[in-house]
C-alpha cells in the first residue's frame, strides 16, 4: 500500500479547502504530484483578515492535526507563482495527530 503524503496548510485556508470554497492553492514551487493527499492544519495561523471574512474565531479551528484529504489534479504557473488545483475535498470524521513531525510543505504523517 502506498504511503499518503500530507500537505501543510494554515488555518483558515485548510477549512476553506475542506468546505470546497478554496480550489486553488498558491505556492512558490511547482508540483508533479497528482493524487489524494492529507490536509494538515498547521499550528501557525494564516491571515486574521480571512478569519474575519469567514466570521470564525481562530481558536475554534483545529491546528496541529490532519483534518481531511484532497486530490491535487493539476499545477500551472511559472517562476515562483504556481497554482495547485484541488478537487474532491473530504473532511475526516475525527482529526488525527500525525506520528511523524510535520514539515512546511510535504511530509509523511505515519
Amino acid at each position: 500500500m502506498k504511503k499518503m503524503r500530507a500537505l501543510s496548510i494554515r488555518q483558515p485556508y485548510a477549512e476553506q479547502i475542506l468546505s470546497g470554497e478554496k480550489k486553488i492553492e498558491y505556492r512558490s514551487r511547482s508540483t508533479k504530484i497528482r493524487e489524494r493527499v492529507y490536509i494538515y492544519a498547521s499550528k501557525t495561523p494564516g491571515d486574521f483578515e480571512e478569519f474575519k471574512k469567514m466570521k470564525l474565531n481562530p481558536s475554534i479551528l483545529p491546528t496541529g492535526l490532519l483534518v481531511g484529504t484532497v486530490e491535487i489534479t493539476d499545477c500551472t504557473g511559472q517562476d515562483g507563482s504556481y497554482q495547485w488545483y484541488l478537487a474532491k475535498p473530504e473532511r475526516m470524521h475525527r482529526a488525527i495527530k500525525p506520528k511523524n513531525r510535520p514539515q512546511p510543505v510535504w511530509f509523511y504523517p505515519f
